[in-house]
């Protein structure tokens, strides 16, 4: 399925699979951004901290809830850009073990000022299995139009 800005109805939602946070997942991300604080990669210093181990970087819970709509194929066909994040907040950490998926909702959208494009905007979660949350946040994207 790809929507198209025709296609995107105020107040549908949808819900994603779901990822189980690895050791793995946080080692990679510490490795391709560099930031090795010992939060994310020292158990005991973790710990000390006041978490149940190490935990994984808030801007890597972003990355996976657009990774997990991603597989969704809502916009195979029709996604141009994303226009930004607002509104981002870091809830709940997730550590080695959580499992989370995302739920989503369209909460507006409008024809493009600047391009025969539509801008939609979806407020976006990622949450525990008991639905709480660990992000939540507002992502704007570019669309195509069907013609």
């Amino acid at each position: 399925m790809s929507l198209y800005f025709e296609d995107v109805e105020v107040g549908a939602r949808f819900t994603t699979a779901s990822h189980v946070i690895t050791e793995a997942d946080i080692a990679d991300f510490c490795r391709l951004t560099r930031d090795r604080h010992p939060l994310h990669t020292d158990e005991a210093y973790a710990r000390r901290a006041g978490f149940d181990g190490i935990i994984a970087h808030g801007l890597y819970g972003l990355a996976l809830m657009e990774g997990l709509k991603t597989e969704l194929q809502l916009y195979e066909d029709s996604s141009i850009a994303s226009l930004g994040w607002n509104h981002v907040r870091f809830v709940h950490p997730m550590v080695v073990g959580d499992e989370v998926h995302v739920e989503m909702e369209f909460t507006a959208k409008r024809e493009s000022r600047t391009r025969p494009a539509g801008v939609i905007t979806e407020t976006v979660w990622l949450l525990f299995p008991d639905r709480s949350p660990g992000i939540s946040a507002e992502h704007v994207s570019l669309i195509r139009k069907r013609n």
